[in-house]
């Protein structure tokens, strides 16, 4: 299980909580210091069945200032929106945690992290 994190995040912190206290076995990426490739990008939106616009922190002034409000939601535009996450990171949401079955889930809850350690 690899999670992806920013540690500035305080749901990134209670997810990494969360997995010490269930004695989880995990790797810890900083994905803004190790930025995620287009290609894994792309393998985790297949991973958690999701759109690149479903992960996209819009609120971030990287976004405002690409005018991603307003970018098409489509199929033609998908490698757009991939290649603003891999060159903004920081529009990646938070927490990202890939699960051992092959899945991938946002972690931003308790929930959510416990489904990804039951996979």
């Amino acid at each position: 299980m690899e999670i992806w994190i920013n540690p500035a995040c305080s749901k990134c912190r209670s997810a990494l909580h969360l997995l010490d206290e269930e004695g989880a076995d995990y790797t810890v990426r900083r994905y803004l210091e190790d930025v995620p490739t287009q290609d894994e990008i792309r393998a985790v939106l297949e991973r958690l069945g999701l759109e690149p616009w479903d992960i996209t922190r819009t609120q971030e002034a990287a976004a405002k200032e690409l005018g991603l409000k307003d970018w098409s939601r489509d199929a033609g535009s998908r490698d757009r929106w991939i290649a603003a996450l891999s060159e903004h990171p920081k529009l990646i949401q938070r927490p990202i945690i890939t699960a051992e079955d092959g899945t991938a889930v946002v972690a931003r809850t308790d929930e959510a992290v416990r489904d990804a350690m039951s996979r």
